[in-house]
Parts: C-alpha cells; structure tokens; sequence
C-alpha cells in the first residue's frame, strides 16, 4: 500500500511540475504562429529576402542542414543570416518549398515541406525536409533546418 500510495503521489506531483513549465499556447497563438509561418514560408517561395527577414529577430539563428560541423553550419545575426539565404537562391535560381505543413507546441514550432530546386548546372533537387523554430517575442530567433539527402536522379 506504501508503495501505491508513494506512486500517485510522485505522479500528481510531477503532472504538477510538468504543468507548471509547460505553457500552451491559446487557438488564436497557434493561428497567429501559423500565419507567420506562413508568411515565411511565402517569402521564401518569392525569394523575398526583406520579408523573409522581417519575421525573424535581430539576433536570429540560422543553423543550416549542410555544413563543416556536425549540427551543419550555424550564422548569427540578420546580416549573416542574410547572406546564407541569398546564397540558397543563387545555387537555386528556382527554389521552392512545396506541401508545407506547420506543428506548434509553445514557443516551438516544425515546418515539414518538400524542397525542389535547380542549380545553374541543370542538376534538379528534391528532398523532404524540415525545420525547427524557437519563436521569441512573435518572431522567428532560431531556423534550424534538416533534409533528406540522396543521390542524383540518372
């Protein structure tokens, strides 16, 4: 009986420190998130770099799903930021984001989509992809992006 009784007393207790750190967010946050998600994902589609950038913070956080590192390469601040996705656009005159599809828990968010893109070689790409949000103050302060990767068409 100890025992039964120290089980839901540990379980009431930790179901009340799981409430107590996680924030949910209202039907209207989410709806309010999901337009800026679509937003951005908009901007991206148009290669409006000022709009795309107009939904992220000063200090944002692009960590991309290619590079030198392990977590691939990571720029800080809206300048480098800036630079990392105007070269996205030059390598992909034609890049696009298709069958987007956002999830929300608090000030996190996934956008799922399929990317399709064609170098200036006539090399096509399309992968399946995602990427993790932290949102701070209604704006996008981290954009942390994964794909699939596979070989080239013959």
């Amino acid at each position: 009986m100890k025992k039964v009784t120290f089980f839901f007393i540990t379980l009431l207790m930790t179901d009340k420190l799981m409430t107590q750190t996680t924030t949910l967010k209202t039907a209207t946050e989410n709806t309010l998130t999901i337009a800026i998600l679509d937003g951005f994902a908009n901007a991206f589609n148009a290669h409006d770099i000022g709009k795309i950038l107009s939904y992220m913070t000063d200090d944002c956080v692009f960590e991309a799903s290619a590079g030198p590192d392990v977590d691939g390469e990571k720029f800080i601040g809206k300048e480098a930021v800036k630079k990392a996705f105007e070269d996205v656009f030059k390598t992909y005159p034609d890049a696009h984001w298709g069958n987007v599809r956002h999830f929300i828990s608090g000030e996190r968010a996934v956008s799922e989509w399929t990317f399709t893109g064609t170098k200036k070689d006539g090399s096509k790409t399309e992968a399946t992809g995602c990427d993790l949000f932290t949102f701070r103050d209604g704006k996008i302060a981290i954009k942390n992006s994964f794909r699939k990767t596979r070989s080239p068409k013959s």
